[in-house]
């Protein structure tokens, strides 16, 4: 490990000192300290500054993630001027550095890591996962940002245009890069391209260069012990003055973040040099990688084992016996079209070992849709929930997985992460990320169901998973690339992590059922109040449903009631009808949940009980949509003002109204066709 900072600057005589003062001024000392650069080979914990889960192992390597969903950074201790007067330019600058990428699966991670300019040692309220911890979905695109990043992303994000899923990235405030090209360097020799995959768990060195006179950004890579290729890999085409972006003084380090799936980010070695080439990086000196992956480990095992066994049986017929049995433990469905979707197929042996041959021990739920495992993947030890889902037919099937893995590629904080599936003959399997707190519904209806286990929801807490939620649906409906209609809403489909954040769970799972069904059927898709009353009559869903759905789901969680309460033999009572009735009274803060003991901001609770029946409208164009919900429940636009008398609707003559049959407005039948469904998308 070596470090030098160094000040041209020598000693002069008295009298030239006199005249450099006189004359430099404050300029003096900015010109004295231009000139720094810096090497490491190896890190010591007093080389660099450290923020989030970042470590220094006692091996040397900065290491900037250990887990799932975390961010980390290694900066250098002391801010640099860039500029050799306060209102210069941005001088030019070097970077090079040695970096690895390892990852608990060979073929898939999450999400990348950045060498990054910015004017502070800290990032509040940034982002892990695809924002690589330097933004938000608020800040991302901000010129106050002043932030310059070199990107090593592994995963495609198209809600930030990223052109593959293992590439290099020039940022210029944003994680939407201004220039990029797939991870690879050009031979010295032959001219010809090689690529470089990011998350191969090699160690791979990587050259950053500012040239202030063209303003560009030159950048090139290669495996370690390459010596740096004089073909560039990446020059920024568009302008990227670095003078109209960073602040003086300003900080340069690394940042990590990884995503669902545990992936690990390490820099072994670091040079830098202002207005210079960064100085060679000595890598007979440098750490060495952890060595041996955990999937590749297991898999030796899960292939020796079975080889050794093997060889100490005698008899030919008992171990034929076993390997049959065996094959048709683990048997797959696996179809020629299916091998385009890669890394987002389970093995069904992983799932098996995860959830211990899907003992009843680890069930969470069960339902019409079939059961709901809680796993923990052996490779990775991350924990998932397995949902078995039976099927009869092939048809639609293909098209229904190619929705599965799309819905996988949707990346919100308030969505539960779809991560992936498996099949077998009759059998579908769905993977998502394992919520430790449950659903929602268990806590809102605590007192009929568990009244001394279960912790009470605070209207803070409450407040929090509303507003999250109604974020995941815009989201849905209009900030992904297609729109996605939910179609189950309810308390149940809402999951906790362990923070208590809302999170939206079973989105698209609905989608398996209407493959090949005709749309106009009566039969109803969905749970009795959440029902909007055109989906009733037509059978269609659309955006508005699911806000119409929203809106019972407001008032649920603030009157902690179900949408539908038995009173008596044969009369059911309607939440929404109930809290109408307190409106027209001027009782309205009277249906909020009475075990908050009256603790809740009484304005934003009002807010959201009128938002609720407002969401609520029978007539769809009169419900507003998710983005005005959001500038509701931000307080960026008040609510409409609306008399009780003007939303004075009852749900039977409602729908007597809207043209439905006394069939369908019959309360046990409507309950009797709901129930198949219900249970299909449940809450686990």
């Amino acid at each position: 490990m070596s470090y030098m900072a160094t000040k041209r600057c020598s000693s002069p005589p008295f009298f030239v000192y006199v005249c450099l003062v006189l004359f430099l001024g404050p300029n003096l000392a900015a010109l004295c300290t231009a000139q720094v650069q810096f090497s490491y080979s190896g890190f010591r914990a007093t080389d660099v500054t450290l923020d989030g889960v970042a470590a220094v192992r006692q091996d040397r390597l900065i290491q900037l993630t250990n887990t799932s969903d975390v961010k980390g950074y290694a900066f250098h201790p002391a801010p640099l001027r860039f500029r050799r007067s306060p209102n210069g330019t941005v001088q030019s600058f070097s970077v090079s550095f040695v970096f690895g990428i390892q990852s608990d699966f060979p073929d898939v991670c999450v999400d990348g890591m950045s060498f990054f300019v910015a004017p502070k040692k800290s990032f509040p309220g940034a982002f892990a996962n695809h924002f690589l911890g330097l933004f938000n979905d608020q800040t991302d695109g901000s010129p106050d940002n002043h932030i310059f990043a070199v990107e090593l992303d592994t995963f495609m994000n198209s809600e930030l245009k990223d052109i593959n899923n293992n590439h290099v990235g020039i940022d210029i405030n944003s994680l939407r890069s201004v220039d990029a090209t797939m991870a690879g360097f050009y031979d010295d020799e032959n001219g010809s391209f090689t690529n470089l995959t990011l998350s191969s768990g090699q160690p791979m060195q990587m050259w950053v260069d500012y040239d202030a006179e063209s303003a560009q950004v030159k950048s090139t890579m290669a495996p370690l012990g390459v010596d740096k290729p004089r073909r560039l890999l990446l020059s920024s085409v568009n302008n990227t003055n670095l003078s109209d972006v960073l602040e003086e003084p300003s900080y340069v380090g690394f940042s990590g973040a990884s995503g669902p799936l545990t992936t690990l980010f390490y820099v072994l070695g670091w040079s830098f040099a202002m207005d210079g080439p960064a100085p060679a990086i000595n890598i007979t000196n440098l750490p060495m990688l952890p060595q041996g992956h955990p999937k590749a480990r297991s898999l030796v095992l899960e292939i020796a084992l079975p080889i050794a066994t093997a060889a100490f049986i005698a008899a030919v017929g008992t171990a034929v016996v076993l390997l049959v049995r065996r094959w048709l433990r683990y048997a797959e469905l696996r179809e020629d079209w299916e091998v385009e979707f890669g890394p987002h197929r389970f093995s069904y042996k992983d799932l098996y070992h995860a959830t211990e041959g899907f003992k009843k021990k680890h069930l969470l739920g069960a339902g019409g849709f079939g059961e709901v495992y809680k796993g923990v993947l052996q490779a990775s030890k991350l924990e998932v929930a397995v949902k078995k889902v039976s099927h009869e037919s092939r048809q639609g099937m293909k098209e229904f997985i190619t929705e599965v893995v799309s819905i996988g590629r949707l990346r919100h904080r308030n969505l539960v992460q779809l991560l992936g599936y498996c099949r077998r003959k009759g059998e579908l399997i769905l993977v998502y990320d394992y919520m430790q707190n449950g659903s929602l519904d268990k806590y809102l209806h605590c007192e009929e169901e568990d009244k001394q286990s279960t912790t009470l929801l605070d209207w803070t807490q409450r407040y929090g998973i509303i507003r999250g939620i109604a974020c995941a649906l815009f989201y849905l409906h209009e900030k992904w690339e297609k729109i996605v209609i939910h179609r189950d809403i309810k308390a149940s489909n809402v999951l906790l992590d362990h923070e208590m954040n809302g999170r939206l769970g079973d989105f698209g799972l609905a989608r398996l059922y209407d493959h090949g069904t005709d749309l106009q059927t009566t039969h109803v898709v969905g749970t009795m109040g959440y029902l909007a009353p055109e989906l009733l009559r037509t059978g269609k869903s659309s955006p508005l449903t699911d806000v119409f759905a929203f809106g019972t789901f407001l008032l649920e969680v603030t009157c902690g009631q179900r949408p539908v309460k038995q009173h008596g033999q044969d009369q059911q009572i309607m939440l929404v009808d109930w809290v109408l009735e307190h409106w027209h009274s001027g009782s309205l803060t009277q249906t909020v949940d009475r075990r908050l003991q009256g603790l809740y901001d009484n304005d934003q609770a009002n807010m959201v009980l009128k938002l609720g029946l407002l969401c609520l409208h029978p007539l769809p164009t009169s419900r507003p949509t998710m983005r005005q919900v959001m500038q509701y429940l931000d307080g960026d636009m008040p609510l409409p003002e609306l008399e009780p008398t003007r939303l004075n609707f009852n749900m039977v003559s409602m729908m007597r109204n809207e043209g439905f049959s006394s069939a369908v407005m019959s309360y046990p039948d409507l309950t009797t066709s709901i129930g198949t469904f219900s249970g299909l998308s449940g809450g686990r």
